[in-house]
């Protein structure tokens, strides 16, 4: 077996994120080269994995355990530079042009700190990188369509709300929150009506129109829908899982017991 210990560079400062940086990037190196599993990775190979990263850190957050959160976003840091890495050996781009252009965006979409322009509240700094944003498209000749920067693939919740949110910021919204509210009632009304008349396919559009619109009103009541889910299935999971428990200690199957004795254990679990 190989001993690539000696290849990584002791880093000049313990302290420093710059040293340590550099030598994960031999570490990812190393790794490339040398393991089996690693050195048959394409960018497409693991690009499913990243997701998944993306979404135990975001987990991590909910459950303010911050040391796991550091730990996933190393993994999260992990997925960054072997990506690029990959992308460097096929002459696509490099570790160094991902900084490059990161930091470059960055001073440009903040011309209120590295520039002249003047922004009063976070308001006039969303609508300012919105311009930018499409003054950089136009620069490339791209589709200016102010939903392209939604990707197709986010979780529906989120991808709704990014949708809305960037409609609003071009002025495409409702002026009234009670407008808002009234719409969730009719979509309400119209899935109602779709079931009753037992039509499964418009039932199912009607179902998106409903979600769509709960997710607009809890924008405008300054609620991010996707992690209001979240925390309920989180809630869910822990309270079902408490069911499990007391099951077991009670010695009975879930299955031989009736929905009475569950609901029971479930306000037991809600005090807990």
């Amino acid at each position: 077996m190989k001993n690539n210990l000696n290849k990584i560079p002791v880093p000049k400062d313990e302290n420093s994120p710059i040293s340590q940086f550099e030598n994960f990037v031999e570490i990812v190196k190393i790794l490339r080269k040398e393991c089996p599993w690693d050195s048959k990775q394409t960018n497409e190979t693991i690009a499913p994995l990243m997701v998944e990263e993306v979404y135990e850190a975001i987990d991590s957050v909910y459950e303010n355990d911050y040391q796991e959160f550091s730990k996933e976003l190393g993994d999260l840091l992990l997925h960054i530079v072997l990506h690029s890495i990959i992308a460097e050996e096929t002459y696509k781009f490099s570790l160094t042009d991902v900084i490059k252009r990161i930091s470059a965006k960055m001073i440009h979409r903040h011309p209120h700190v590295f520039g002249d322009t003047i922004a009063k509240d976070e308001n006039d700094v969303l609508q300012n990188w919105e311009q930018l944003k499409k003054l950089e498209k136009e620069d490339k000749d791209e589709l200016k369509s102010t939903l392209e920067g939604v990707p197709n693939n986010l979780p529906a919740l989120l991808r709704a709300q990014r949708m809305q949110y960037k409609a609003a910021r071009v002025g495409f919204d409702w002026d009234d929150k009670n407008d808002v509210w009234n719409k969730v009632y009719e979509e309400l009304a119209e899935l109602r009506k779709e079931l009753s008349d037992n039509n499964k396919e418009k039932a199912r559009q009607e179902l998106g129109d409903f979600l769509f619109a709960i997710v607009n009103a809890a924008r405008h009541e300054d609620i991010i829908a996707e992690e209001a889910l979240h925390l309920t299935n989180n809630k869910f999971k822990k309270r079902f899982q408490y069911i499990e428990k007391r099951a077991l200690e009670l010695s009975k199957n879930l299955e031989d017991m009736t929905l009475e004795e569950m609901d029971k254990i479930w306000d037991e679990a809600k005090n807990i």
